[in-house]
This record gives structure tokens, C-alpha cells and sequence, in this order.
């Protein structure tokens, strides 16, 4: 739970940092290159760590079923406290993406090490995943909202330093935290995991690959594929959207706090950007919590008929003012992270324990490194477009995983 927490922390605290880039960044210059800042490339410099951040999930998945969760959590928390400490030491933007990449390798692991584990080392999973889930989306909320308000006395080097602290803290608990992690096997999947289970060379991951693919797994993979590019799509430049609208003009801190430097503001849109993640903690514990009552197909078809119509929703009801907006977004946090234990539940059932470090690997390898890409989506699009536009896409993201959800059901009541 403390490494969920610190990885969503620094994975959504980078947006509000983004806001803050598209300003003070005029040019991105290496290898005798130059070239401008805009909401395009700065979306592919984001891009690059947070793809990173999926596609190490694979061999992430790997490392777990070999060496098991203990020793990658925490080799996560602390590169990812290094990478946070780089982040504030960077002086421009080629070191800044270094720093992000160096995050997103470190980051990668965490989610096939610490879901294998609940898997493998917990009887009530949806329960687990529940906690579990909570525990990101704390650290997702709070993680914003503590880099927003550290901003408002610091320049954002010094509180990216800062944020580095709590990783490494939880970096040496996790070292001498000890755990079974296998306790649950013989409860919820029948029988023994082997010791030192799965893959131990190429050809054995592409064996194993291939049973993965062959069956329902696929349906899955696609699935999480259109979660993660809705996520990453619509998260990215929240805070670079809702800026512009009525009621988020920045608001001078001395005209609320007397005596404070006159030259800094508050920026309504990053707390904004807070409470609607910090309302995923209720979709995660509900979503949790049901995949332990009723079966997950039937909660992934609810998550995305709901997240396509928020989309379509989203900026006509920014256009009739903050009230509408705060309701919708207040769905937004709550469907965005609604789905995650129906699918992660849906892996367990899809999948043997002897490679569920592999199948979570391949998982969020879709969720994070192919998602990825709607941040450069998203940024091309508002270079390019407009925010309608990007709306319209995330519904069809949306569309696409509810059509593949409605698949499973059928087949599930076949």
C-alpha cells in the first residue's frame, strides 16, 4: 500500500508540473537540435517516462515470478525517490525527461511485484485489490494536492526534491518488511505455486505468451489498452484545460493571506485536478469491493458506458459553469478508477499463479506503456485541434473497451 501510494503519487503529481514547463521552458535543445515548446512535444517528453513506466511492467512481470514482490518493491521505491531527487536538480527539459525516464523504469515494477502478491498472498482478493486500489488513489489525490500547495511558497525544483523524501523512507521499510507470498495459492487457485515458478528463458516466455494470448487474456489486454489511453489522455492536461475556463482564474495568495509575496497565486485548477482524483478512492473501494459480489465483465461494461458518455458531457457542462463541472468531474475521478479491480480481478481468473507476474506484466504493459501514448495523443490533439476533439476521441477509447466488455459477458453466459 505505502509503494501504490508513492508510485501514483509522483505518476500524477508530473501533470501540474506540466502547467508549469509549458511556461518556463521556451526551447527543447540537444544534440545541436532546437526545437519549440508546445503542448505536442512537451506531450512527448512526458510520453517517453510514462512509456517506460509500461513497458518495464513485462519484464517486471518476469523478475516477480523468479525472485518474488519483496526485493523489486523495493529496488521501485528507491529509484523512484532518485528519480524525484534528479527531477529537482534538472536544468532544463533534456534533463527532465532523463529524470522521467529514470521514474518510469523504477515505477514499471511495482504493479506486477504488488499485484502478484496480493493475488498469490491474499484469499479475499477483491477485498485486497480494494485496499490496495485505495492506497494508489490516496497517494494519487494527496500526491497533487501536496505538490500544489508546496508550490505556492517553493519553486517546483525544490518540491520536487522534497517529494523525493517519502519514497526513500518507505524504500527502507520495505527492505525489512517480511511477508508470505504465497499464502493464498492453494485457497484460490487450486493447488501449490512451484518454487521459483515462472519463466526462466526465451522460449519459455514465448510459450507462456502464447497460452496467455490464445484465450480470453487477449480480450483483457485490449481492453486495459483503451483504459490506459483514455487515463492517460484525459489526465495529462487536465490542469492545462480547465486553466482557461470561467471560475479558474489564478487567484493572488496575499488577497487571502496577508503578508505573503504578492507574486504568487493560487491556481484553482489544480485543486480541481485533486478532488477528482481524490473521489477514485471511493470508484476503487465500490469497484473492489463488487468484484467480490458479481462477476467483473459486468462491472467493466458499467465503467466504460459510463466514462464515453462523461466524455461527450465533459465541456458542455464545463460550459455552464463550475457547479455542472465539479459534479462531472466528480464522476470522471470516480469511473476512471472504478474499473481497475474488475479488470485486475479478471486477470486472476484468466490466468495460472505460476505466471501471474507475467500476465499482470503484460497487463500494465497495456495499461501504462501502450496507454502512454494518449498523453502524445492528447498533446498533438490540442496543438493541432481543439479540446472537443480530444473529448471525442477519449469516447471512442471508451466505446471500443465497452463493446469488448459486452464480448465477455456474452461468452461468460454462454
Amino acid at each position: 500500500m505505502l509503494a501504490h501510494a508513492m508510485v501514483h503519487t509522483y505518476e500524477l503529481s508530473v501533470p501540474i508540473f506540466v502547467t508549469i514547463w509549458l511556461a518556463e521552458f521556451e526551447t527543447i535543445q540537444f544534440a545541436g537540435l532546437q526545437v519549440g515548446v508546445t503542448e505536442a512535444t512537451l506531450g512527448l517528453v512526458v510520453t517517453a517516462g510514462y512509456g517506460l513506466f509500461g513497458l518495464g511492467a513485462l519484464p517486471g512481470g518476469v523478475l516477480v515470478d523468479r525472485i518474488g514482490s519483496r526485493r523489486l518493491i523495493s529496488l521501485c521505491l528507491f529509484g523512484m525517490g532518485g528519480a524525484f531527487l534528479l527531477l529537482g536538480a534538472a536544468p532544463g527539459l533534456v534533463a527532465v525527461a532523463v529524470a522521467l525516464l529514470l521514474w518510469g523504469a523504477s515505477a514499471s515494477v511495482y504493479h506486477p511485484a504488488g499485484l502478484t502478491l496480493l493475488s498469490k498472498g491474499v484469499e479475499k482478493r477483491g477485498t485486497g485489490f480494494a485496499y490496495h486500489g485505495m492506497a494508489g488513489n490516496l497517494g494519487i489525490g494527496l500526491g497533487p494536492l501536496v505538490t500544489a500547495v508546496l508550490l505556492l511558497f517553493l519553486d517546483w525544483t525544490a518540491v520536487a526534491a522534497l517529494l523525493a523524501i517519502p519514497a526513500l523512507a518507505a524504500g527502507v521499510y520495505a527492505t525489512r518488511a517480511q511477508f508470505d507470498e504465497t499464502a493464498a495459492v492453494t485457497a484460490t487457485d487450486g493447488g501449490e505455486s512451484r518454487a521459483g515458478g515462472g519463466v526462466s528463458s526465451l522460449a519459455e516466455f514465448l510459450v507462456e505468451s502464447k497460452t496467455l494470448f490464445g484465450g480470453l487474456f487477449v480480450a483483457v489486454f485490449a481492453i486495459v489498452m483503451c483504459s490506459g489511453l483514455y487515463y492517460r489522455g484525459v489526465l495529462t492536461f487536465m490542469p492545462n484545460l480547465l486553466e482557461g475556463l470561467p471560475g479558474f482564474e489564478p487567484i493572488p495568495l496575499d488577497s487571502l493571506v496577508p503578508g505573503v509575496d504578492g507574486g504568487r497565486t493560487i491556481h484553482p485548477e489544480r485543486y480541481f485536478y485533486s478532488g477528482l482524483l481524490i473521489v477514485g478512492v471511493v470508484g476503487q473501494y465500490v469497484g473492489g469491493k463488487l468484484t467480490d459480489r458479481m462477476p467483473a465483465e459486468y462491472g467493466i461494461v458499467a465503467t466504460f458506458a459510463g466514462l464515453a458518455v462523461i466524455a461527450l458531457l465533459f465541456l458542455p457542462a464545463a460550459s455552464l459553469g463550475v457547479g455542472p463541472l465539479l459534479v462531472l468531474g466528480a464522476a470522471l475521478g470516480f469511473f476512471l478508477f472504478f474499473a481497475q479491480p474488475f479488470y485486475q480481478a479478471t486477470v486472476a481468473e484468466y490466468t495460472p499463479a505460476d505466471t501471474r507476474g507475467l500476465s499482470y506484466g503484460y497487463t500494465y504493459l497495456g495499461v501504462f506503456g501502450v496507454g502512454s501514448l494518449g498523453g502524445a495523443v492528447a498533446g498533438g490533439i490540442l496543438a493541432y485541434a481543439n479540446p472537443q476533439t480530444l473529448f471525442f476521441a477519449l469516447a471512442g477509447f471508451a466505446s471500443v473497451a465497452l463493446l469488448i466488455g459486452v464480448y465477455l459477458v456474452r461468452v461468460r453466459s454462454a
